[in-house]
């Protein structure tokens, strides 16, 4: 059975993403949250709908979500969904 998003895993989740792939978080915000101008970002909460990103454009900070493409069905699938942004927007950027 797939390990559940609970507020336990987002919370493991948003601290490894902001500690070890900050660069991927602001790509997130640029590339799938329509903020191109964005400066930095941290994601702070990922659910199975998507995930909520604060970040900075032009000095102000926003909340930001970002929609995934389907119901997430748990922690590795939340792994693999990122992995997969990251790859297809890098050759094939989203509109």
């Amino acid at each position: 059975m797939a390990e559940p998003i609970t507020t336990a895993v987002s919370d493991r989740i948003c601290r490894h993403m902001n500690k070890d792939h900050g660069d991927a978080v602001l790509f997130y915000a640029t590339a799938y949250g329509n903020q191109p101008e964005a400066t930095s970002a941290t994601m702070t909460a990922i659910d199975p709908e998507g995930m909520t990103l604060e970040v900075t454009v032009g000095g102000e900070e926003t909340s930001l979500r970002v929609p995934f493409d389907h119901r997430l069905e748990g922690a590795e699938d939340a792994h693999h969904t990122l992995v997969a942004m990251l790859k297809a927007a890098k050759t094939d950027p989203p509109a």
